[in-house]
Formats: C-alpha cells, structure tokens, sequence
C-alpha cells in the first residue's frame, strides 16, 4: 500500500465525507423536529458540526481499515444515527417515510451541488487536479450515500421509507427485521448481491439524473 496515495486519497475525499455524513444525519433531525419530534434537536444532533456525528469505530476506524484490508477495493463505513422518537411524530407512520427520506435527499442535493461546482471550475478553465478531484469525490461519496441508504431493508432509510408506506401488517413484519438487517446487508454486499443488483443500476439511473439537471449550467458556462 502507497502510504503517500493514501493520504492524497484521504485528503481529497474527507471534506465530501464529512459533508455527506452531517448533512444527512441533521437533515434526518431537522424535518423529525418539523413534523413534531424534538428528540435529536434536545441532543444537539440537528447541527453541522460533524462531531456530533462521527462515529469513531463507524466512520473512523472501520473504512481505514478495510481499505487497507482490501487495498482500496471496498470501504464501508456508517455514523451515528440521529436519535429519532416516531412515536412523537404528529403522523407516525405517514411522517417516518419522510424523516427517512431526508437523509438520501441531502445527499443527491449535496451530489448536485459538487457538479456543479465541477462544472463551474471547468467553465472558468480551472485544471488544479486536487479541486477537480474533490469534486468528482463529493459527487460519488453523495451518490453512493443516497443510494445506499434507500437499500429498502431496515435500519437503512429505505427500509423505513417501505414500511411507511406498506399495509399495517406487512409493514409490521418487515420492521421485525431491524435487529438483523446491517448484518443482512453487510452480507449482501459482501456476495455482490447489492453492488449489482442495487448500487450499479440505481448510480448509473443517478448519474443520467445529475447530467440532465447539470445540462443547463453547462450550456451557460460553455462546457
């Protein structure tokens, strides 16, 4: 392992990681608070500052070193989940689906904004490789994020967003799953079930998404 890659590599992508993570984990608090649950905003949890949401083990220790483990072929991570009482919420089960959804929302409009930041530095004719790269990273860091997390199994948000929306009984049999659902997509993905028949279709359909709505600020910046 090129230890001096590394750090180029780490040095590039912590911004965009450390972006990622906060926003989601305070969006998820801030539209719980709007909808009637104070609980993360009375633990100061809706907030950007990212050390109310690293976790060390999740979002420290464990990436590194499964990206030593793997030279660099598969890094996983996760923060501290923003505390979240639905039971507070005005409309429960309605109102889950879009404290869930806030999270992966932030994300892609994160991915938006590092295009278009990509897009403006090369309409300015900008060619430092560490700032473009920086770019392209906080794009797929949010599009990876986003992705990811609308996984639709429990704890993930995606899971939450279909239990939200499913009948009264099976969506009390697929939240039975929690418990045991990181350690079922741990092992989807560690098989490749999830990277081919999730992540690839589904950051290839976002990709398509960003380039389209990038389209615009391209033609008015000459790109």
């Amino acid at each position: 392992m090129d230890v001096s890659e590394l750090i180029r590599t780490v040095a590039i992508y912590a911004l965009p990681v450390v972006f990622a993570i906060t926003v989601h984990e305070a969006a998820h608090g801030y539209v719980a608070r709007y909808f009637g649950d104070p609980t993360a905003w009375q633990l100061g949890r809706v907030t950007l500052n990212p050390i109310s949401h690293i976790d060390p083990l999740g979002t420290l220790l464990m990436p590194l070193l499964l990206y030593f483990a793997t030279s660099g072929g598969f890094v996983f991570g996760y923060a501290k989940p923003v505390p979240v009482n639905f039971g507070q919420l005005r409309r429960p089960k309605q109102h889950m689906v879009w404290v869930a959804l806030a999270g992966p929302a932030s994300n892609f409009i994160q991915a938006l904004a590092w295009g278009a930041a990509l897009v403006l530095l090369g309409g300015m004719d900008v060619r430092e490789p560490f700032f473009l790269k920086m770019c392209q990273a906080g794009v797929l860091v949010n599009v990876v994020m986003c992705v990811f997390n609308l996984f639709p199994l429990p704890p993930l948000d995606g899971g939450r967003i279909v239990v939200g929306l499913l009948p009264w009984r099976p969506a009390q049999l697929l939240a039975r799953v929690e418990p045991w659902g990181f350690f079922i997509v741990l092992g989807l993905m560690l098989t490749g079930v999830v990277t081919a028949l999730w992540m690839r279709p589904l950051m290839g359909l976002s990709y398509d998404t960003l380039t389209l709505l990038l389209k615009p600020l391209a033609w008015a910046v000459g790109r």
